[in-house]
């Protein structure tokens, strides 16, 4: 009983692609091949990172990290969380536990919400793509756009959350990274 209480979405798929065969067979069996082609490559981008996540945990202070993406680091936190954002590789399921190591490592949260932004649209390959596909005007615009979307959004989630929940989010990050 325990395993279904701890992996409800698991159960929940598992029952619904056995609905969809009861259904269709042809579907079925193409959604079971769409899942297991994801978990492959989900197997082979997730290892590296968590290998990098360790070495970046072992490596980066807490200190270091709070100096330049703490509470007091200013903009320069933000503009590192961008850059972060910007050379990341990998599908954003991949950013997600670096943003974990993050907040373990006493980034503000709304540079942590910033860098994740970043890494849905400013990564270097898309902004190299925008640039030579569509040009420079294009590019800036979007670019510029996304991430005063992401910072006011960033600012506005860590504001309105409540002490209770940063401390459960911290909990959260520390159990995770």
């Amino acid at each position: 009983m325990d395993f279904i209480k701890n992996n409800k979405l698991l159960v929940v798929s598992l029952i619904g692609l056995v609905v969809l065969f009861l259904f269709s067979v042809d579907k079925g069996l193409e959604a079971s091949s769409n899942a297991i082609d994801n978990f492959k490559t989900v197997g082979m981008v997730l290892p590296p990172i968590f290998v990098l996540i360790g070495l970046l945990d072992v490596w980066v202070p807490k200190e270091t990290m709070i100096k330049f993406m703490g509470k007091g680091s200013g903009i320069k936190g933000g503009l590192i969380a961008i850059l972060l954002g910007a050379v990341g590789a990998g599908p954003l399921i991949v950013a997600f536990p670096i943003a974990a190591l993050l907040i373990k490592k006493g980034a503000k949260l709304s540079y942590v919400f910033l860098f994740l932004g970043a890494w849905t649209s400013v990564k270097l390959p898309i902004f190299m793509f925008e640039l030579a596909n569509f040009g420079s005007k294009f590019t800036l615009i979007h670019v510029s756009s996304n991430l005063l979307i992401y910072l006011i959004g960033a600012i506005i989630i860590e504001v309105s959350l409540k002490s209770n929940d940063l401390t459960e989010i911290q909990e959260k990050a520390e159990r995770f990274a």
